[in-house]
């Protein structure tokens, strides 16, 4: 899903509402009023030419810390340990060109990991793009497989929606990385921002509650079930769901095998917790995963690290609670939504 400030149906703030600023606004001071709005109190950001105008606009900021990494690699997984550590998206930015592209191993693993992360990045002015301009590249094109969404803004008055649209997108459904490419002269020129109340995303639906057939089809494999396993990933530490799996384990009496990013999700030292899944992980959880012929599979994505040979995988369990990327690997016979509570029905 990607957009070149594509208009989205959205409901501005009132005329005379505190959303409207009366003052013209330079671009630059337009992306940091709009991070401000998004609660964002630090951003991890290497200075650049073309994202000059968004260190001075950070400069006047009150509420936002500008933190200076050696590299911007180093700036964007700084940013995803922000996000890691406080639920948060993490906020990072760069130049364009080269400083664009050593953003994108950073994007790429937020992508993987379903890391929260807003990546904004200065490009050339307007007319020179498609030009071969100075430390000019696609930086909108090359990040497409690796992002949620993308914009690249060509209206100054887009930035308001385009900055609260990224943080929404980012931060629901499955968390993942955003980015905003945003040429210097967008930076530099003026207007009078108008900022959005609701946003309508057309085509972006989050998952909805499963239904009441869909639960019931669940708690009947579980009776009959008589190996059961629970297979558990980084989904449960995202959604902060921990407590909501231990619990849902010690009812149905359940082992637990967690994917290494879903570390604590259940406590290790737990009598149902069968620790690590996989090649790095413990024999005894590999057996009891083959051996199954029910896997509750919560928050992963099914990773050749712990699955191997797709086909050999599990081979002779039955069913299986999954995420979208399941069907991408493994066959099942009863793939459910994937915000189904797992605390609801035991």
């Amino acid at each position: 899903m990607a957009t070149k400030s594509s208009h989205q149906k959205n409901t501005p703030a009132r005329k005379n509402s505190p959303g409207r600023l009366q003052n013209p606004m330079r671009g630059c001071d337009i992306v940091v009023a709009a991070l401000e709005r998004e609660d964002v109190d630090v951003i991890f950001a290497y200075p650049g030419g073309a994202s000059m105008e968004l260190h001075q606009g950070l400069t006047r900021s009150k509420k936002i810390r500008t933190v200076l990494p050696r590299h911007e690699q180093g700036g964007v997984f700084a940013a995803i340990g922000y996000a890691r550590a406080t639920g948060k998206p993490g906020v990072c930015m760069a130049t364009s060109g080269p400083g664009a592209m050593n953003l994108l191993t950073g994007i790429a693993d937020a992508f993987m990991d379903s890391v929260p992360l807003v990546a904004i990045t200065g490009q050339v002015p307007q007319h020179m793009i498609g030009r071969g301009a100075f430390q000019e590249t696609d930086v909108f094109g090359m990040t497409l497989p690796i992002v949620k969404h993308s914009y690249l803004v060509t209206d100054i008055n887009d930035i308001p929606r385009i900055v609260k649209e990224a943080f929404h997108i980012a931060s629901t459904g499955r968390p993942g990385p955003v980015l905003i490419d945003i040429p210097k002269n967008i930076q530099q020129s003026y207007t009078q921002p108008v900022w959005p109340g609701k946003i309508e995303l057309r085509g972006y639906r989050l998952p909805s509650q499963p239904d009441e057939l869909a639960l019931n089809e669940v708690v009947g494999l579980i009776e009959n079930a008589k190996k059961p396993m629970i297979y558990c990933g980084g989904g449960v530490i995202s959604a902060e769901a921990s407590k909501e799996l231990t619990q849902f384990a010690e009812k149905t009496g359940i082992h637990v095998a967690t994917t290494i990013m879903g570390v604590g999700a259940i406590p290790e030292d737990h009598p149902l917790s069968l620790k690590w899944l996989g090649m790095h992980g413990t024999v005894y959880a590999n057996n009891a995963v083959n051996e199954a012929d029910l896997i509750l599979a919560i928050g992963v994505r099914f990773d050749d690290r712990v699955c191997g040979k797709f086909e050999e995988f599990a081979k002779k369990q039955s069913s299986s609670i999954s995420t979208s990327t399941l069907l991408k690997s493994i066959k099942t016979n009863s793939p459910t939504s994937r915000s189904m509570p797992i605390s609801r029905r035991s």
